[in-house]
């Protein structure tokens, strides 16, 4: 297996340097670039030294070096020769562009950026969470920008001796804050390891000694024992043909500091402080050595894990499990393939290896690593919410990114990890923002549950989904855990603001035009055939009525601009007698009919505003019906004309509405305080549980004017905890 140890404390040179990419980079005009990007830093960093007094240009070639063993391309490693040219020299980044070119420039100009934060001088709460944002933007863009950046802080970090007490402590914090967990995350677990080391070196020396002082005492203890266990294991494997290769690792220094000053456990409780790593072909072997492990060793019940077949979300795969030796001693035992191996060391540095004879593209790169990683996609999107608070950013990275997971299943066995406290509406925006917006339910284990459950790993969750659903409203930022959930639905719902608002003012305008167009006795439809027309809207440079509405709420222009274009002049209206007047009692208009009993369908309950029709009964008049009411689907020969009364007084009218929920305590009361709060009359309300699903029906009849009035009510039902559909009944 190649060795991929990134740690040392030696100064390399540029030629050791080379050795390293010339093993894998055999291209002459890649060779080429990296040279030209040494020569020019080292140039342009003559005389420049840094703290600890050494030339700068060492620290250029130990960023190259860490790049290299982790075979990055070659623009990868010129960028990191040249990473700190522009903020240390007076070079400028058109200048990195007309010498090298643009994908240079672009890196090495988001590293500037993030150089010049000079993070760890700030103390104020909130521009400390700034900074760390405009870091996370600054790495978002391109994934080489964090490689380069996680080797820069490595090697800075192994020379930390050099600053003076109070910048250890910062950057060590900042490290800890911000480096060591997106390396973790990135599955580059060396580089997380020693980052992590160091920084406790720094932070709790003394804490850190002891911790040492316990390794290495347990260590030299249980030498001869893990030596005898591997022999055996050997021997088995090598017994059995297998391919294999075998080496013990050390639990980190601040791993084990964890444990004990964390979560309290004693050292001797710490079972993997010493495990054994077994690196085979394949798959089928890396099994076949488990089941010869189990069968020569007792393995401790609940300790397997099978990160094969549910990698982490970092990719990494590998098998545990933990035995107890013949000496009872306890060791960990893991199992996987070369290529899993190296994933596991460099993590995304190792998936994502540059490979001669592939055609390398950036942003092709980039879009793999968000397609797998998809935590990543929701890095970049937090971090680039210009519209949020830099701490709340920063509270939901740390909570989202870095935190701990659940893992979930889809019905199709696919696994979906999840920060702890997820609901299914997350999981629903996970798999698309399509599916989170129109999800009404969610059957977990085969069973239909509320959507804010709590999910916890090993669940199977299916969502249900409804294209008519009204989507997300503001009970559902209550729900939802992810922060990349959370932002959608907070730009869902401005653009459903946004939306109302236009509305609001179509409506505003329509109305004060309509009131001018009343004085002058002009009908509703009269105004509109004469304001509706393409000489009024290119006058006042307007592409739609509604737009010529929404100027003339915001005064601009006056309704009395529009009647002064037509040069309308007042329509004599005759008096009304009372006979004619009743007519404001009566609903609907039936053109033509004369004298006709007219009466509104119970099976279908119309009310203004609905679309509506005519059915010619026999012997008692006309009966209305709303448009899509199945009982006059099938008629053809007795439908007539009708319309509402646009002079009708304001009354109300019944509606039958269904509303289909998951079962929850306190439902029916909320929506019973809800029509309290919004006055709206209700004459019947029934609740119907339907055991099999555990789904709740509620029926009520209400009393609405319109049928605006009627979807503002249903929109207030929809932010219900547990209402997932609303629908008006048809008897």
């Amino acid at each position: 297996m190649a060795d991929i140890n990134l740690k040392t404390d030696v100064l390399h040179t540029f030629e050791q340097v080379q050795e390293v990419f010339f093993s894998y980079i055999t291209d002459p005009a890649d060779r080429a670039i990296i040279q030209k990007a040494y020569d020019f830093a080292d140039s342009k960093h003559t005389g420049i030294l840094r703290k600890s007094g050494e030339p700068y240009i060492h620290h250029l070639i130990e960023v190259a070096y860490i790049l290299a063993r982790l075979q990055a391309g070659p623009m990868t490693i010129a960028s990191g020769l040249l990473h700190d040219v522009v903020e240390d020299t007076d070079v400028t980044i058109e200048e990195i562009r007309t010498a090298f070119n643009d994908d240079v420039a672009m890196i090495v100009e988001s590293l500037t950026k993030i150089q010049q934060l000079k993070l760890s001088h700030r103390e104020n709460a909130d521009k400390h969470a700034e900074d760390h944002r405009k870091i996370f933007i600054g790495m978002a863009r391109d994934i080489r920008v964090i490689i380069i950046k996680l080797a820069d802080r490595l090697h800075n970090m192994r020379t930390l001796d050099a600053l003076p007490k109070h910048r250890q402590i910062a950057l060590s914090r900042e490290t800890l804050e911000i480096f060591a967990p997106i390396a973790h995350r990135l599955g580059m677990f060396q580089i997380k390891s020693e980052l992590e080391d160091i920084c406790l070196k720094y932070l709790e020396p003394d804490k850190y000694v002891q911790v040492t002082n316990l390794l290495e005492s347990k260590n030299k203890f249980r030498q001869k024992s893990l030596d005898d266990i591997k022999k055996r294991i050997a021997d088995i494997i090598f017994n059995d043909h297998i391919p294999f290769e075998m080496q013990s690792r050390v639990k980190s220094i601040y791993s084990i500091y964890k444990k004990i000053y964390n979560l309290g456990k004693n050292f001797d409780e710490i079972y993997d402080i010493l495990a054994i790593r077994i690196v085979t072909d394949t798959v089928l072997h890396c099994y076949e050595i488990l089941g010869l492990v189990h069968a020569t060793y007792t393995p401790i019940p609940g300790r397997f894990k099978d990160y094969i077949a549910m990698p982490k979300p970092n990719l990494y795969q590998s098998l545990h499990t933990t035995i107890v030796s013949g000496d009872g001693q306890i060791y960990e035992v893991q199992i996987r393939t070369k290529e899993m191996d190296e994933i596991a060391e460099t993590g995304v540095a190792a998936h994502w290896r540059y490979k001669e004879g592939r055609n390398y593209n950036a942003k092709d790169e980039q879009k793999e690593i968000e397609e797998k990683l998809y935590w990543f996609r929701d890095f970049i999107n937090i971090a680039d919410d210009d519209n949020e608070d830099a701490k709340e950013v920063m509270d939901n990275l740390s909570k989202d990114i870095f935190e701990s997971f659940v893992y979930i299943f889809t019905p199709m066995g696919k696994v979906i990890d999840l920060p702890k406290g997820s609901t299914p509406l997350d999981f629903a925006y996970r798999i698309h923002t399509g599916v989170g917006d129109t999800a009404v339910g969610a059957i977990v284990n085969g069973t239909l549950v509320p959507l804010n459950t709590i999910l916890k790993t090993g669940d199977v969750v299916e969502i249900k989904t409804n294209p008519n659903s009204p989507g997300p409203n503001e009970g559902w930022l209550k729900i939802v855990r992810t922060s990349s959930a959370k932002n959608h639905i907070r730009k869902v719902l401005l653009k459903k603001n946004n939306e109302l608002m236009r509305e609001d003012k179509i409506e505003k305008g329509r109305t004060s035009c309509l009131d001018s167009f009343k004085d002058r006795g002009f009908s509703e439809k009269e105004m509109m055939d004469l304001i509706d027309t393409p000489k009024v809207l290119e006058y006042f440079h307007f592409d739609t009525l509604d737009d010529l509405f929404i100027g003339i709420c915001n005064r601009n222009p006056q309704p009395s601009a529009l009647i002064d274009f037509l040069n309308i002049k007042k329509k004599f209206v005759l008096n009304l007698s009372k006979k004619t007047a009743d007519l404001s009692r009566v609903p609907v208009i039936v053109p033509h009919a004369g004298k006709v009993a007219v009466t509104l369908g119970q099976c279908c309950t119309p009310i203004p505003g609905d679309d509506i029709v005519g059915f010619i009964t026999k012997g008692k008049g006309i009966t209305v019906h709303r448009m899509n009411c199945p009982n006059i689907r099938t008629e053809t020969q007795r439908l007539t004309d009708v319309h509402w009364n646009e002079n009708l007084d304001i009354d109300t009218y019944p509606v039958d509405l269904a509303l289909d929920c998951g079962d929850r305590p306190n439902l029916l009361v909320d929506v019973m305080n809800s029509f309290s709060s919004n006055k709206v009359p209700v004459t019947a309300i029934n609740a119907k549980l339907h055991t099999q699903t555990a789904q709740t029906t509620i029926t009520a009849t209400i009393l609405v004017s319109d049928a605006k009035r009627l979807n503002d009510i249903i929109n207030i039902l929809q932010n219900i905890t547990g209402v997932y559909q609303i629908h008006r009944l048809i008897h």
